[in-house]
């Protein structure tokens, strides 16, 4: 299966990129399924129903959230009601929607998303995801209910979405992280078979502070005081990401490159 998993899509500039070039990508690359992460994609803080709607109709079978999962009140009630939407899996048990799912694939197959919060360095505590992240993978083994899974594992700390790479190796299809906005040169695939990617980078401008217009970053780490907000910056966006594709019979990756595609970080695709 020919899966790509596109990272933090950060405000018009993103959301703009990937109506742009996401059409056209599951074309070109025959692509069998596409998760995206939304999280940031409206004014770079949450997404919105609506905008949630745009990345659908453009081409993704999947939109994943973060720690602004609910930032954006009508997600609330729109993360409920659409299926698509998964948010993290070691949120309140009370939040809405739900934090892993199996999803409908070409030829019959079946594809597990799951996202989980990392702990470290977060605002505020987790569920412990590693624990959550097993449960369902237990619950859906490569091979044999589903034909692939992807874990989201959103994040600070790289050496968290290390150990959830191996701590998952052989159990799922890619483990890929989010959240920093830069993009990681480490896409590999593990002894056991996983897809990994310590941080598939951000689907933004990249001439920015990991998305943001440089002002105000530059004033306040240069000054100690905020004087405006941060605004996400608007100059044509790379969508920057991880290609996997997987055996359908194991659900081991065989063949993962990172992918940078238009705006200043541009590179080749899969051929």
């Amino acid at each position: 299966m020919k899966i790509l998993f596109l990272g933090d899509v950060m405000g018009r500039a993103g959301r703009a990129a990937i109506t742009e070039h996401l059409p056209e990508l599951r074309k070109s690359w025959r692509l069998d399924f596409v998760v995206v992460n939304g999280e940031n994609a409206t004014n770079g803080m949450g997404l919105s129903a609506p905008h949630a709607r745009l990345l659908l109709e453009a081409g993704a079978d999947v939109v994943t959230l973060g720690d602004h999962a609910f930032d954006q009140k009508d997600m609330l009630a729109f993360c409920a009601t659409e299926p698509r939407i998964i948010r993290p899996l070691n949120f309140s048990r009370s939040a809405p929607g739900m934090g892993a799912r199996v999803f409908d694939a070409p030829q019959g197959r079946k594809v597990l998303v799951c996202q989980v919060l990392g702990q470290v360095f977060m605002k505020r505590p987790f569920d412990d995801p590693f624990s959550a992240v097993d449960t369902v993978l237990r619950q859906y083994p490569m091979g044999g209910q589903v034909q692939a899974s992807l874990v989201d594992m959103h994040c600070e700390a790289t050496s968290e979405k290390m150990a959830m790479g191996h701590y998952c190796d052989g159990r799922a299809s890619i483990v890929v992280g989010t959240h920093t906005h830069v993009p990681t040169a480490d896409a590999m695939i593990l002894p056991s078979g996983t897809a990994y990617q310590t941080d598939a980078g951000m689907c933004g401008d990249y001439n920015s502070v990991i998305g943001m217009e440089k002002a105000e970053p530059l004033r306040r780490f240069i000054t100690g005081m905020p004087k405006d907000r941060f605004t996400p910056a608007a100059d044509p966006a790379t969508l920057s990401g991880l290609y996997v594709e997987t055996d359908d019979r194991t659900g081991r990756a065989n063949r993962v490159e990172m992918v940078r595609h238009g705006g200043r970080l541009s590179a080749a695709g899969p051929a």
